[in-house]
């Protein structure tokens, strides 16, 4: 064997080229296949797929391989990628518009669709949503967790589940290409392996090649492999804790996903009800609540020892609620963050208003929200205060509609812009008083600058000015709550 033949990975060199090679998941396969003969005939409705699952069991693989079946050419957009918004029309986006060079189709596929968030990708998913509404080639979506995929994005695509291998058919899988390396092996050793990968296809033939790579016999005391990350999703948990019966499984599922006793009672509690029927939720309800109790022991007092016992009450105490076998209804994620996520943009000029308030109130932001910015949008309701408050805070008409509750591109919320805009070239905006004095009286200054210093002039003659000329007196600035 030569040393360039030592370095080709096995998962690459045993990956299946046609749909028809790929092991298990049979329907999500005829489904993708489906799919693509749709598009064979013209664009169809669905214009894009999403291939779900965890990571390893073959779903970039079954991408290639359909264009492999359907010769199609390629591109791909892969998570160490960069995903913004221009990143995705510069790529995607051109190739969607334009066939291959032949003049045939070309199949679009993105990588990990679950990842494109944060300021690394900002505008990546509604960049993606518009290339998929208006693409004349196939996309291909992959994602490890579809519920992690922009809404957007799953209500034009149509999803594909695939699932993990059992051990026996990856077992069937090792010991071909124990054959074609000329490798005498033990069934055993090919189970202990499979097993260990825990439907992980990918890394149990990387875990076959570095145990049997270079030798020509493999026995089961010759396989020493640690076993694979089993992490179980948060589907998984909720099923043990529903639909399981051993309390000890259910409470030991939690300390194997990334989710906080917080986030995880958000689960259960939007699930309950669709699980259990009657006195169960009731039960069930009030292990919740005693949960909750020491979730908020947790942050009232920072002793995190606590989680321990809201972790059993919400895992072990929802499980013993059950008194019978409930037919499984499907997991749906908590509608509080749904509604978090549709309200963001909102909670974002909520949070900047009172920003603004607290600066020119000297107060946090948290007072000015909760205290000071219902008041600020009562004294809104008056359209000459809403002038003076967005020259007062420098409002932006976004900021204005909120406050008025219109929308920014309404007539009323341009008008409030532009005479807060021309009060503000007239006064400095530290000067500008909400309930009239420092911006009429500059005004007033600014108009009849001669009468103001002939007045001047008679006083420093010793000449009383006249009552109806006098002088106003210099006022200190008047504040927002100054009555």
């Amino acid at each position: 064997m030569s040393v360039s033949e030592t370095k080709i990975e096995w998962s690459e060199k045993y990956r299946p080229a046609a749909l028809s090679e790929i092991v298990g998941n049979s329907k999500p396969v005829s489904e993708l296949r489906a799919w693509a003969l749709h598009w064979q005939h013209g664009v169809p409705d669905q214009r894009a797929v999403i291939l779900h699952g965890k990571p390893g069991i073959g779903k970039t693989t079954a991408a290639h391989a359909l264009a492999h079946d359907f010769d199609w050419d390629v591109i791909e957009l892969n998570a160490s990628d960069q995903r913004t918004a221009s990143a995705i029309k510069q790529v995607a986006g051109l190739a969607s518009e334009t066939a291959s060079l032949s003049g045939g189709i070309r199949l679009i596929i993105l990588d990990e669709a679950d990842n494109i968030h944060g300021n690394a990708d900002r505008g990546g998913a509604q960049a993606l949503a518009r290339i998929i509404k208006e693409t004349s080639q196939p996309i291909l979506l992959t994602a490890n967790d579809l519920y992690g995929v922009s809404q957007s994005i799953k209500n034009l695509c149509m999803a594909i589940a695939f699932r993990s291998l059992q051990s026996r058919s990856i077992a069937q899988m090792l010991k071909k290409i124990c054959h074609n390396e000329g490798i005498v092996c033990d069934p055993e050793a090919l189970l202990k392996i499979a097993e260990n990968a825990h439907g992980d296809v990918r890394s149990a033939i990387n875990d076959l090649q570095a145990v049997a790579q270079g030798k020509d016999e493999l026995y089961l005391e010759g396989v020493v492999v640690s076993p694979r990350d089993s992490r179980d999703t948060i589907f998984d948990v909720l099923k043990k804790i529903f639909r399981g019966n051993d309390i000890k499984e259910a409470i030991n599922a939690t300390y194997g996903i990334d989710e906080t006793p917080d986030d995880l009672i958000q689960w259960i509690d939007e699930n309950l009800p669709a699980q259990y029927r009657g006195e169960d939720v009731t039960s069930a309800m009030r292990a919740l609540s005693r949960a909750d109790v020491f979730l908020g022991r947790v942050h009232l007092r920072q002793n995190y020892r606590m989680w321990r016992y809201a972790g059993a009450m919400m895992t072990s105490g929802v499980t013993v609620s059950k008194s019978r076998e409930y037919p499984g209804a499907r997991f749906m994620p908590p509608s509080k963050w749904r509604m978090l996520r549709s309200t963001r943009t909102s909670r974002q000029v909520r949070d900047g208003i009172s920003e603004k308030i607290g600066v020119q109130c000297q107060t946090s932001q948290r007072y000015a929200r909760l205290n000071l910015l219902p008041f600020v949008k009562m004294l809104s309701a008056d359209r000459d205060y809403a002038v003076r408050l967005t020259a007062w805070m420098n409002l932006d008409t976004t900021e204005i509609a909120y406050i008025i509750g219109s929308k920014k591109d309404t007539k009323k919320v341009k008008t409030i812009h532009q005479e807060a805009k021309d009060m503000v070239e007239d006064v400095a905006p530290e000067k500008v008083e909400i309930f009239g004095g420092s911006e009429s009286r500059a005004k007033v200054e600014k108009v009849e600058p001669e009468k103001k210093g002939e007045q001047e002039k008679q006083v420093k003659k010793g000449k009383p000015a006249k009552k109806s000329e006098k002088i106003p007196e210099k006022k200190s600035q008047t504040s927002l709550f100054d009555f």
